[in-house]
């Protein structure tokens, strides 16, 4: 492809590593149902789903059933108070943010998470200083799949979609850029589901590892 305008990324799973909070949300919810807790590796592949994929795993429903809707509201009530307690910017990802920035390509965050949570845990991590755009699940009326995050990220940046590159670990993800015109890499590091045939998602690469981040925009 043409030199990228700039890259936008996923965050959960992507840019920062929030399963063990969201995990321990979902462990404490079920304590607090007199359930024993689940192990960490059985949660981790549902934490890029929210609320819905931890709750499927802790307690086996889903938007629709009858409990969903109070238990998602107590799930995250206690993801709220542990925010940032054990979540990080994963390491690897630091450098390469370093280096769009001194390769003067913008880069900007596109979650499905609610602002009231993805803003002070941006905030909290450092990465506020240097994304360019931080676009919410409830910041424009359409969450990902649908381009409208995507394309609302690209305006802020003052980029053409089709310039920009999308980075995420979910098929929604691939999804959402495919529709809003642009690149879209898999950051095979983050969350996948157990059996997530990434390969067949329709990315234009799966990356292992992100510094192949900068390999695949021909950054040195």
């Amino acid at each position: 492809m043409a030199r990228a305008g700039a890259v936008l990324f996923d965050l959960d799973g992507t840019l920062v590593d929030s399963a063990p909070d969201l995990a321990g949300a979902a462990n404490e919810l079920r304590a607090e149902h007199g359930l024993a807790p689940l192990p960490y590796e059985r949660l981790r592949p549902m934490a890029s789903a929210g609320a819905r994929g931890l709750l499927g795993a802790a307690f086996e429903v889903g938007p629709g059933d009858a409990r969903f809707d109070a238990l998602r509201d107590a799930f995250l009530a206690r993801y709220a108070q542990r925010l940032l307690r054990c979540t990080r910017v994963f390491d690897a990802v630091a450098p390469v943010l370093q280096a769009l920035a001194g390769a003067g390509l913008p880069w900007g965050i596109v979650t499905n998470k609610a602002a009231r949570f993805a803003e002070p845990l941006v905030q909290g991590l450092g990465l506020h200083a240097g994304a360019a755009a931080l676009v919410c699940g409830d910041t424009t009326p359409h969450a990902k799949p649908h381009p409208a995050p995507l394309h609302e990220a690209a305006r802020r940046l003052g980029r053409p979609p089709g310039s920009c590159v999308y980075v995420g670990d979910d098929l929604r993800d691939v999804q959402a850029g495919r529709a809003a015109g642009m690149a879209t890499l898999v950051a095979g590091w983050g969350y996948m589901g157990q059996g997530d045939a990434v390969h067949d998602w329709g990315a234009d690469a799966v990356l292992a590892e992100p510094g192949e981040i900068l390999n695949w925009l021909r950054l040195p």
